[in-house]
């Protein structure tokens, strides 16, 4: 035997007995009847006290290829945009009992339909009392998550697709293509102090009823996180402004939608502000993507998840260790050339359709696996 197959024999036994002794306790909770000698067998899984993968679904058209597209996938928990408010107990409870047929659980949905309440326009009091409906309906079927936007504009004019590896489609953003566009007229022009002035009358009158029922109320960053949008100022921009809205009324119904990639994106380490909001209890979903950053807030790439300048397995471990439990979704799949040929993308430049969701989730739980060998 040759002395570097004898170093290559020796590391490899090192690094095998390192593996099973770091995976063991992860795996006796996952499994503890089913072993090999005294190991447990198999690989750690989602669990009441775990993040849980998410995938989305067609909520306006929730069929049985759709959910088995999901399952396969070992996905358990979808996510799916809300009907027009107000949400009714039935309408929910239907969609509900269509979903566990197929073995999925509703776990989040997205409300909109309140532009008066956004901009604090006459109107706004109606649209709070049907957002409080929605919340009491989805509470009373179970639903722990609402997901929605509070934007003065969204600037997807900046959006342009990039080339990746391989001919894939990236999405990538510059500054200079919205920079001097011109406000729109439904929209109008409103400064970041009347903006705040608008969340911070929404959050009071809806945060108790949200309480009440049990759900959590999730906002999602400004994206792309720009600081002026179409002439209007953008609460979600910043950091300073996650951290500011949580403030507003102090309850873990009053939380974020955590995107490490917008996080990115705003040129802050993704690991440190999931520890600040981890740590207090106010992430209430997570987006799990991985951008590459030219100028922070201004030009980027959403590339492929495993590429990018985020650590991905540094980001799932500090969910793990602030011990979050609901929802990621590896959302923002690249266009591949499969979906490209069976006309599946999503209505971004570059954005892909399921195959690309396949090799998100695929990757996501990987990380998340690993996440949980590595903390026990």
């Amino acid at each position: 035997m040759s002395s570097s197959l004898s170093r290559r024999d020796l590391v490899t036994g090192m690094c095998s007995a390192a593996l099973l002794s770091a995976a063991s306790p992860v795996r006796a909770k996952a499994s503890t009847k089913r072993t090999a000698g005294s190991l447990p067998i198999g690989m750690p899984q989602e669990g009441p006290g775990t993040p849980k993968l998410a995938a989305p679904l067609n909520g306006r058209n929730i069929t049985d290829k759709s959910m088995r597209e999901v399952k396969q996938l070992g996905v358990n928990h979808v996510l799916m945009g809300g009907p027009p408010m107000p949400w009714t107990e039935p309408q929910l409870r239907s969609m509900v009992d269509k979903c566990k047929t197929g073995g999925l659980t509703i776990s989040n949905m997205m409300i909109g339909g309140f532009p008066n309440t956004v901009y604090g326009r006459p109107g706004r009091d109606h649209e709070i009392e049907l957002f409080k409906d929605s919340i009491r309906a989805a509470g009373k079927v179970g639903m722990p998550t609402i997901e929605y936007n509070f934007y003065a504009h969204r600037a997807i004019e900046g959006y342009y697709e990039v080339d990746g590896r391989g001919g894939a489609g990236l999405t990538g953003f510059d500054v200079d293509r919205v920079k001097n566009l011109p406000p729109l007229p439904e929209e109008g022009v409103h400064s970041l102090e009347q903006m705040w002035k608008n969340i911070t009358y929404f959050l009071k009158a809806v945060i108790p009823v949200a309480d009440k029922a049990g759900v959590r109320l999730a906002l999602h960053p400004n994206d792309p996180p720009i600081a002026l949008s179409r002439g209007s100022g953008q609460i979600m921009a910043t950091v300073d402004g996650w951290k500011h809205l949580i403030s507003i009324v102090d309850s873990p119904a009053n939380g974020i939608t955590f995107d490490c990639g917008v996080t990115r994106e705003t040129g802050h380490d993704p690991v440190e502000v999931c520890r600040y909001f981890g740590t207090r209890d106010r992430i209430n979903h997570v987006h799990y993507r991985n951008p590459t950053i030219t100028v922070p807030n201004d030009k980027y790439v959403e590339g492929f998840i495993d590429t990018g300048d985020n650590n991905m397995l540094a980001v799932m471990r500090e969910l793990v260790r602030v011990k979050y439990k609901r929802l990621i979704y590896p959302e923002h799949e690249r266009a591949l050339d499969y979906d490209r040929a069976v006309g599946i993308h999503n209505q971004y430049p570059g954005g892909g359709g399921y195959a690309g969701m396949v090799f998100d989730i695929g990757y996501t739980r990987a990380m998340l696996q690993a996440s949980l060998i590595l903390a026990s």
